[in-house]
């Protein structure tokens, strides 16, 4: 049915996309008797002339599903795994340009990281699993401009003093203490955006970036004197964009996991931070607090709402 014959309705097509979501993909590269792991989960997410199928479910413009989780599989041998954004590049470039009717690709990749476990004979073929953060990447591409949002998830941390939460606001429903000794601990999530868009430059060695970027928010967080975890939030921001030209803005989003002096008064016991605490860990309701940090002049582009990535 063509747009002229199509019956009039008071709806119309909004935004739509399509494709294969979370491809696990593992690549090992071997290198004599040592080995070396990639371990990948990439979503692809496809989007353009797509209006016809929603319609009359005509398939005349579907790359099937299937074919974009083979494509993986066959990058991943072809191209191999250099970062995760670099293969998301390699395979954002590839459904744009060999698709027509494809004009934007993105690319979700989440990077599972393992370390050798150290043997007495020369054979390195085997990992354990790190129990820290999830690399990410989000590469998407319209045929002319790339946005390349890296980041991670599930970085806990925590400073076990340096950390003071008074002077808020009280009302008829406050009843929590003032404290100039707490613990701050809190599950980082985070998203930076690199200023590389187009193919005339050179792009940024996304692997460092990562390594840098990382080690510079783990340095603002153990090194600012937090009087609250909104401080810390922009001491993180501002430390990576401050430090890594490629990067303009940085997200994060951070639950503050709480630790509560457990009351030991009853048992004739006084549990004071001076002398070491006690605390009780609340998994439950939790304080968020989201916020973004840009490079002066530079605009807001990563969505507020992280699960939107």
């Amino acid at each position: 049915m063509t747009d002229a014959s199509r019956p009039a309705r008071p709806v119309t097509l909004g935004q739509n996309q399509y494709g294969k979501a979370e491809n696990r993909v593992v690549r090992i590269t071997r290198d004599g008797e040592t080995h070396h792991i990639k371990d990948l989960n990439v979503s692809v997410a496809l989007s353009g002339d797509m209006d016809e199928v929603h319609y009359s479910g005509s398939n005349a413009n579907v790359l099937p599903t299937d074919t974009t989780k083979n494509t993986v599989y066959a990058f991943a041998k072809e191209h191999g795994i250099e970062s995760a954004e670099q293969f998301g590049i390699h395979l954002a470039r590839h459904f744009v340009t060999s698709q027509e009717p494809i004009r934007t690709a993105r690319i979700r990749v989440e990077e599972y990281s393992w370390e050798r476990i150290a043997t007495p004979g020369t054979d390195e073929h085997s990992f354990v699993r790190r129990g820290q953060e999830t690399r990410l990447a989000q590469i998407t591409y319209d045929g002319s401009t790339w946005e390349v949002v890296s980041g991670l998830k599930d970085l806990t941390v925590m400073n076990s003093t340096n950390s003071e939460f008074w002077g808020y606001v009280k009302d008829e429903y406050t009843t929590l203490p003032e404290t100039h000794d707490r613990i701050l601990a809190t599950d980082v999530t985070a998203r930076w955006r690199h200023n590389w868009t187009d193919d005339a430059r050179p792009a940024p060695d996304w692997n460092a970036s990562y390594t840098e970027a990382r080690k510079h928010l783990l340095l603002a967080f153990a090194e600012t004197y937090s009087l609250s975890l909104q401080q810390t939030l922009y001491a993180m921001g501002a430390r990576i964009v401050e430090h890594r030209d490629e990067i303009d803005e940085v997200r994060f989003s951070l639950p503050n996991k709480h630790h509560f002096l457990v009351d030991l008064k009853p048992f004739g016991l006084k549990n004071d931070t001076a002398d070491g605490a006690v605390y009780f860990a609340a998994d439950r309701p939790y304080g968020l607090i989201e916020g973004t940090v840009l490079r002066d002049g530079c605009q807001a582009r990563i969505p507020a709402d992280l699960t939107n990535l």
